[in-house]
């Protein structure tokens, strides 16, 4: 019997429509043929395939043997140890359940415009000026805030230069498919790209490297992961914040979670919204992800623990601690050590064992990575 090659069928059939997509749009980024699309309208968040060639759920291409779709996809089959053994060497241990880590600091930009600019101490922003500006990378894909900013929808782009970054600073909390502003960063001339995502984004460079998907996991060479416990759709503004609390959204300027939304508005005053009542806004990706601290990233961060302006900073990769060794001998950014915040280590653990009691698990079913 011939080697089974899955195709969008099969990522159909096991990812798109049990709930496991989370929405990264690697799929659609990674199909050669252009017969994946995506759709973010009404908090749907989802690829889906052209009915011109196939219908919903199958694939022409599919059908004569490309599986490229299936290899990008970071919640396809066997893809967490998948992801482990390529750029670990090892699959994590029961107990890793922030994944696997060479080193943990707190650290935070020295300059005072990204630290200003950036969330929870700057670093995100930071690494990315950095990794622009010394020819690491030639483009990063982020998010940026739609328009002037008043409507809080997170869109993907690119960020070429220190402006850029800046102009992306901050955190979002709807959901930004980061990886779709990938054709535009190639049509900019960019050929080494960085990605700042979530985990279910930062672990798209990984499957893809893994499972041998092609040039488009060559190009990625910078992964900063965010750590992120859910999203919301864009109608938590109207439904939530605007009609239980009076908070328009067009008024709000500064958002962030600390144990519960924090919402800074136009006119200086600050709010808190409790997390349990934005519950029925989760957008139904982030139901089933298993990933709170962005597991295969080069680099973590995230706004954990006591001091609010420090990043707390998972180093992962070989590449992640060349770089933020750099940057530290470079002044760039300080760094300070895990223990001077007793609490932040223990509250990484929680956070992600309770992200790894609502993942929908994965099979020891490796698949093949044969071209296509």
């Amino acid at each position: 019997m011939p080697p089974e090659k899955p195709q969008w069928r099969e990522l159909f059939a096991e990812v798109v429509t049990t709930g496991a997509c989370t929405g990264c749009a690697a799929c659609v980024v990674t199909c050669p043929y252009d017969v994946l699309a995506y759709d973010d309208a009404d908090g749907v968040y989802r690829p889906f395939h052209v009915a011109e060639d196939g219908g919903a759920d199958d694939c022409t291409h599919g059908q004569r043997g490309c599986t490229l779709c299936t290899r990008a996809c970071p919640r396809f089959r066997a893809w967490e140890p998948d992801i482990d053994q390529h750029l670990f060497g090892r699959v994590r241990a029961e107990d890793e359940v922030a994944g696997i880590s060479r080193e943990v600091v707190l650290a935070r930009a020295t300059d005072p415009e990204l630290l200003a600019a950036g969330q929870d101490g700057g670093l995100v922003s930071a690494l990315l000026v950095y990794a622009l500006e010394h020819d690491v990378i030639d483009a990063a894909l982020v998010s940026y805030l739609e328009g002037d900013g008043t409507t809080w929808k997170a869109i993907p782009g690119v960020a070429r230069t220190r402006a850029e970054v800046l102009a992306s600073a901050g955190s979002r909390y709807t959901y930004s498919a980061n990886t779709l502003a990938y054709s535009e960063a190639l049509a900019g001339g960019a050929e080494r790209l960085g990605l700042v995502g979530m985990g279910c984004q930062a672990s798209a460079p990984g499957a893809m490297s893994a499972r041998k998907a092609g040039k488009v996991a060559r190009r990625f060479q910078l992964t900063v992961g965010l750590l992120c416990s859910k999203t919301f759709d864009d109608a938590i503004f109207p439904e939530l914040f605007e009609a239980r609390y009076g908070l328009v959204r067009a008024e709000i300027v500064k958002m962030n979670i600390k144990g519960v939304f924090q919402v800074w508005m136009r006119d200086g005053s600050y709010h808190e919204v409790p997390l349990k009542e934005a519950r029925d806004w989760t957008r139904e990706g982030c139901m089933k992800c298993p990933d709170f601290a962005a597991e295969h990233a080069d680099i973590s961060a995230g706004g954990i623990g006591a001091f609010g302006d420090w990043t707390l900073t998972l180093v992962r990769t070989d590449k992640g601690a060349d770089l933020l060794a750099a940057m530290a001998a470079d002044e760039a950014i300080e760094t300070r050590p895990v223990s001077d915040d007793p609490g932040v280590l223990p509250l990484l653990e929680k956070l992600s064992k309770v992200s790894r009691k609502r993942g929908p698990g994965t099979t020891r079913r490796m698949i093949p990575v044969g071209t296509g």
